[in-house]
């Protein structure tokens, strides 16, 4: 059952060449086009708000992606990293002949939009990145040149993923009684706490995370298991597995031509991406939440914001732009709890001011 949408918001389903897509759109159809691709446990329901601020000369579109939402459950093949999502994306392009498009991606969904841009950079007339995912994924690196900690990846994949909120997820949970319910997760992680949104929003939201597919093909897909700490490296389907560094290595972005202008923001008090992240078990054993932990020379925190500016830095370096953006008291969401900041970037960077 399709999750309600705000007044202004249309929705529709695309038939692409790979995918029946659930599409959110606002504003005018021949406005230019601005695609919204939102993160993991989640669905286009968070980009609402977002598309309905822009500028009227823009068309808002968002997708749910596969796996996610009321799009058709295709699973994810992660040896394929994020191009399952990144080829998704094309068609639907494609299908609704958009041609060139402005590009905006959150948590996960940068990875797809940075995806997107390699395969397709003459067809990207803007990049933005809310809170961007790791260029080179989430788990099992130790430096700023994507270096895994271990030859399997140990680390990152399926198997990283809470079996309760995983569990919790799975049954439709809508409560508060476990830290790891999806409600109590998305309160404490997705935004800084005390931000919380309208209760009718935050109902809205849960449905959201509620929505996402799960199991082997979804989320969070397989494991296998290490003989490196922690003991679980990434297997070969879903959504978890896509972005584990084995398959997911976005650090060619920064040899794509043309070289679209990018917009980088983030919450200073992310705890899900960043480089002292609550998910990376590098972190989590250096805090002693995970025992056995060999060590900051084995297996030191992701520094997945430094890994992300190495690589905008080394896109600089060969002509391209971007603006870093670090937004005070905020977290995983910057585009829901300091809407009117991130509007205000998000407009100017469309308007190439």
């Amino acid at each position: 059952m399709a999750i309600p949408t705000l007044p202004g918001i249309t929705t529709q389903t695309v038939e692409t060449s790979r995918i029946r897509m659930y599409v959110r759109s606002s504003g005018p159809v021949d406005g230019e086009p601005v695609i919204f691709i939102h993160g993991n446990v989640s669905s286009a329901v968070f980009w609402e708000e977002t598309m309905l601020a822009l500028p009227p000369h823009y068309r808002a579109i968002a997708p749910d992606l596969r796996g996610y939402g009321d799009t058709e459950a295709l699973p994810i093949d992660a040896t394929r990293g994020l191009r399952d999502w990144s080829d998704d994306l094309r068609a639907l392009v494609e299908s609704l002949g958009l041609g060139k498009v402005h590009l905006v991606g959150w948590s996960m969904g940068g990875g797809v939009v940075m995806q997107y841009a390699m395969d397709h950079p003459g067809g990207v007339a803007s990049i933005t990145l809310s809170a961007p995912m790791s260029p080179y994924g989430f788990g099992g690196t130790k430096d700023t040149a994507g270096t895994p900690v271990a030859p399997d990846f140990a680390g990152s994949g399926g198997g990283t993923a809470s079996p309760e909120f995983a569990r919790l997820l799975a049954e439709g949970d809508r409560g508060t009684a476990s830290p790891n319910s999806p409600r109590n997760v998305m309160n404490a992680f997705y935004f800084r706490p005390p931000f919380q949104a309208a209760p009718d929003r935050e109902e809205v939201y849960v449905s959201s995370l509620l929505s996402t597919r799960t199991g082997e093909g979804f989320y969070p897909g397989d494991m296998t298991p290490s003989e490196h700490w922690p003991g679980v490296a990434p297997g070969k389907k879903g959504i978890n597995n896509a972005f584990s560094p084995k398959y997911c290595n976005l650090s060619d972005f920064a040899a794509i031509a043309p070289r679209p202008p990018v917009l980088w923001v983030h919450g200073e008090s992310d705890q899900i991406v960043s480089d002292t992240s609550l998910f990376d078990f590098g972190f989590l054993g250096q805090l002693g939440a995970v025992p056995g932990w060999p060590g900051a020379e084995v297996c030191p925190p992701q520094p997945m914001i430094g890994q992300m500016r190495a690589v905008l830095d080394a896109y600089a370096a060969r002509g391209g732009r971007y603006v870093e953006h670090t937004l005070a008291e905020c977290g995983h969401s910057p585009h829901i709890e300091k809407a009117e900041e991130f509007r205000a970037l998000l407009a100017a960077h469309l308007n190439g001011e």
